[in-house]
């Protein structure tokens, strides 16, 4: 999640990698670390940027509950957004730099962006 590159967002390939790297792991019962830095979700992408969110949070079910594995979330300054809103906060250790700004736009900037999804009531 290189935060040089559009602040590090999470758009449908950002997406597409991080589930084939937890499904690629829950295959061969590995443990997964992931570093994040990013500045939340793709808006240009719409919906099929948000939808990342739940299709790493399906890849991270099966991988924790259903097969036990291990996860290890690390947080670099900043991660915000709907990286904060999935794999960023289901590890079962989630560490943070030092003074880390993480954050997450809750229903307000949702509604704002003009689109339909609410995640946190």
């Amino acid at each position: 999640m290189d935060f040089q590159f559009m602040g590090g967002s999470m758009g449908s390939v950002v997406g597409e990698k991080i589930t084939r790297l937890i499904e690629y792991a829950t295959n061969r019962s590995l443990p997964v670390i992931i570093v994040c830095a990013s500045g939340g979700a793709r808006m240009q992408e719409g919906s099929l940027s948000l939808m990342q969110m739940a299709k790493i949070s399906s890849a991270s079910f099966n991988y924790q509950s259903d097969k036990k594995l291990f996860y290890v979330s690390i947080l670099t300054s900043p991660t915000t957004g709907g990286v904060t809103a999935s794999f960023g906060m289901l590890g079962d250790i989630i560490i943070a730099e030092p003074n880390a700004y993480i954050a997450f736009a809750a229903n307000k900037y949702l509604i704002y962006r003009n689109q339909v999804f609410s995640l946190v009531t």
